[in-house]
């Protein structure tokens, strides 16, 4: 009874360390409570705090912008140029010269270009100004666990679809019925939930994605082979102790 105390004793000790599944994170309870995914959301990039913004402005509507025919008129346009780079602050305001702070905070990138373009109006003759924003980037768990991965958001209307693509798509072990998605709203982040699985939800696959995002591909429980993965020590070791069971008995 003592020895098979002593085995049973280690079996336990292996079960209690168990850690099957561990790697699946942000997991809900099948009561959660999404937030809504409308068919209202957004489908254009909207600058947010934290961005940073590059500015380039040219007077006379752009002119000499697009007058570049030789090397006289490519030093005129260089002349005619400003350009510079600038944080948006937490309240949505960035601090630009001349004009000061500018509420561009929840503005399209030319919704931004146009309140610029009036803001400049007093003091330059027609100016015509080009934003961007050069920070932009989201965190992508595609589903395979220990393979997450920044997207930069190159284009001002990313979709879904595209950083997972951009990601390697979703992983072998991913569940294209629960991608999660994380976005900032204030000190908070909104939780949302889509079922790619099913081509009545394509529309989804279209959302604009945000600074800042994170995309979340719930991995498919591996219970059978994290079973097999704790389990193979465990019968490793309680097959050395019964042949070392036996060797004692053995010898006596």
């Amino acid at each position: 009874m003592g020895k098979l105390s002593i085995v049973l004793g280690l079996a336990a000790l292996m079960l209690g360390g168990c850690a099957i599944n561990r790697d699946i994170m942000f997991k809900t309870p099948r009561d959660y409570q999404f937030d809504t995914a409308s068919d209202t959301l957004e489908r254009q990039f909207k600058i947010q705090p934290d961005d940073i913004l590059t500015f380039r402005m040219y007077a006379n509507d752009g002119f000499k912008m697009v007058d570049m025919v030789n090397e006289e008129n490519l030093s005129m346009t260089n002349a005619n140029r400003i350009q510079f780079s600038y944080l948006v602050y937490p309240d949505g305001h960035a601090k630009l010269p001349v004009v000061g702070n500018v509420p561009v905070g929840g503005l399209t990138i030319r919704e931004a270009e146009q309140l610029l373009e009036q803001r400049y109006a007093t003091y330059y003759q027609k100016p015509f100004v080009l934003l961007s924003v050069s920070n932009r980037r989201v965190v992508v768990f595609p589903g395979g666990g220990g393979d997450a991965k920044v997207v930069m958001l190159e284009n001002n209307n990313t979709s879904l679809l595209e950083v997972l693509a951009r990601a390697g798509g979703i992983a072998k072990r991913g569940d294209a019925r629960r991608v999660k998605l994380f976005r900032k709203d204030g000190d908070k982040r909104k939780v949302m939930q889509f079922d790619l699985s099913d081509i009545e939800n394509l529309k989804y696959a279209d959302v604009v994605l945000q600074a800042d995002d994170i995309v979340y591909v719930q991995p498919n429980a591996e219970i059978a082979r994290g079973i097999l993965s704790e389990v193979t020590p465990l019968v490793t070791l309680l097959t050395s102790a019964v042949l070392v069971l036996g060797i004692i008995q053995t010898f006596k």
